[in-house]
């Protein structure tokens, strides 16, 4: 049993890349000032070759959380995180998202892909509960994103600039 152990420890430290004795880091992605890989992330944020997603993800994940959350606007805030979350209010519903939001961007920024996917998880749970909170069914969302399949980002960002003098401030929620 012992030798099967220790090639499985070899295995597992040949999967590792070698570290940079001069920058401490992973020679995959290092430490650079400016922009990394693509979209300016880091290097290591983009997907191993290796990398193989769950068998059963898709995005139909995120219709069935809907539900979930909705299902739970009336549950008892003791047994139910959404249930409350949802009965704290819009504010705290939207500073959680915004929080959590950060947070992705942080993992982003630093490179650490198995964080970033676990952030990312968070902010769409949150972005949900603020749909459910605000009565936005994921439906219409998705409509959205139809509508604008297909448009330029340029173009359609411009269709929707809203002109300076009806701007809201914002401001951080205590």
């Amino acid at each position: 049993m012992a030798k099967v152990q220790k090639e499985a420890v070899k295995k597992k430290a040949a999967k590792k890349p070698a570290k940079n004795p001069a920058k401490g880091t992973d020679k995959r992605s290092p430490k650079r000032s400016g922009k990394g890989g693509a979209a300016g992330l880091a290097p290591s944020i983009l997907a191993p070759a290796d990398a193989v997603p769950h068998p059963l993800a898709d995005a139909a994940v995120l219709d069935r959380l809907w539900d979930v959350v909705t299902s739970r606007r009336s549950a008892d805030p003791s047994v139910s995180h959404s249930a409350r979350l949802l009965a704290r209010g819009t504010a705290k519903v939207a500073q959680k998202f915004g929080e959590e939001a950060v947070e992705c961007v942080i993992e982003a920024i630093a490179g650490d892909r198995d964080k970033l996917i676990a952030e990312s998880a968070d902010v769409l749970y949150h972005l949900i509960v603020v749909w459910v909170n605000a009565g936005v069914r994921s439906e219409e969302v998705w409509a959205e994103l139809m509508r604008r399949e297909g448009v330029s980002g340029i173009a359609e960002k411009a269709a929707r600039a809203v002109p300076l003098a009806f701007r809201v401030e914002t401001r951080k929620i205590p």
